[in-house]
C-alpha cells in the first residue's frame, strides 16, 4: 500500500495488498492464537457515492460559513485567527484519534469557512475584491484537472512519485518555518511571503505541490474503495480533501495578491 501525504488518509486501516475491510476474522486467526468467531456485521463497504456526498457536505458547509463572514464586513478579519487555531485542534483529534467522529469533520469545516472568510476579506480590502473569485475558480480548475490527469492514467502514482510529493511537503514546510522565524529579526524573513521574484517562485511551487498532492489523494480514496472499507470513513477523504483543497485556495489567493499589489 502506497503512502500518502495527506494525514488524514493514514487513519485507515491497512493489511497487507491494501486496505482493510474492518471485517476482522475472515479466514484469519485472532491476536491471540484462537479461531476467531462469526465476523461481526458491518455497515455497507464505501462506494464513490459516499465520497462525493460527504466531500460536498463539507465543501457547502464551508463555503456558506466563509460567504457569511465574509459579508460581516471588517470584524471577520478578526475572525480568521481564532477559527483557524480551533479547527487545527480539531484536526489533529481527527487525525491522531482511532474513531470516526462525522460532527468533528462537519464542525472543521465550517471553522476552516470562517477562516477562509476572514481571509479573504482581509486580501480583498489589502489588494482587489476580484482576486477573490479568481482565486475560488483556479482553485476549482486545478481540482477539476488534476482529477482528470488522476482518471485518464496521464501520471500514474507510483511509489517514487508518493515519496517525491512528501518530501516536497516536508521542505516547504520548512521554508515556511524558517521564513517565519527570520521574519522575527530581518523585515519579510528570507522573502518566501514577499511580493517579488523568490515569493512568486515559492507560491508556485507550494500550488505545484498542493496540486499533486490531489493525486495521493484519489489514489488513496480509490484504493479504499475497491478494498471495501466501511462507508464512514468517506467522512475521513472528505476532510482529507477539503484540507488539500483550502492549502491551494491560500497559495492561489497569495500569488495573485503578488501581481494585484504591483499594479
Amino acid at each position: 500500500m502506497r503512502t500518502t501525504s495527506n494525514p488524514a488518509f493514514r487513519k485507515l486501516p491497512e493489511m497487507a495488498g491494501g486496505y482493510a475491510n474492518f471485517n476482522y476474522g475472515q479466514g484469519q486467526q485472532s491476536p491471540y492464537g484462537q479461531a476467531p468467531a462469526a465476523p461481526p456485521q458491518t455497515a455497507r463497504p464505501m462506494t464513490i457515492d459516499d465520497v462525493v456526498t460527504k466531500t460536498a457536505i463539507t465543501l457547502t458547509l464551508a463555503v456558506i460559513t466563509a460567504a457569511l463572514t465574509y459579508l460581516v464586513g471588517p470584524p471577520a478579519v478578526g475572525l480568521a485567527l481564532p477559527a483557524a487555531l480551533a479547527a487545527l485542534v480539531i484536526a489533529l483529534v481527527i487525525v491522531f484519534t482511532k474513531k470516526v467522529r462525522p460532527a468533528l469533520v462537519v464542525a472543521y469545516s465550517a471553522l476552516e469557512g470562517v477562516f477562509l472568510g476572514g481571509i479573504s476579506y482581509a486580501f480583498a480590502a489589502m489588494f482587489n475584491p476580484g482576486i477573490i473569485m479568481q482565486a475560488i475558480v483556479g482553485t476549482l480548475g486545478v481540482f477539476a484537472a488534476m482529477l482528470v490527469v488522476y482518471k485518464t492514467g496521464a501520471i500514474r502514482v507510483t511509489p517514487k512519485l508518493t515519496k517525491w510529493i512528501i518530501g516536497a511537503i516536508a521542505g516547504a514546510a520548512v521554508l515556511m518555518l524558517v521564513n517565519l522565524v527570520a521574519g522575527f529579526f530581518t523585515q519579510g524573513g528570507l522573502g518566501l511571503r514577499e511580493a517579488g521574484p523568490l515569493g512568486i517562485a515559492f507560491s508556485l511551487l507550494c500550488i505545484g505541490i498542493a496540486a499533486f498532492s490531489f493525486l495521493l489523494d484519489f489514489d488513496a480514496a480509490d484504493k479504499a474503495i475497491r478494498s471495501g472499507v466501511d462507508a464512514k470513513f468517506a467522512w475521513y477523504i472528505a476532510f482529507g480533501l477539503m484540507t488539500t483543497l483550502v492549502w491551494l485556495y491560500l497559495e492561489i489567493l497569495r500569488l495573485l495578491s503578488y501581481f494585484s499589489s504591483s499594479d
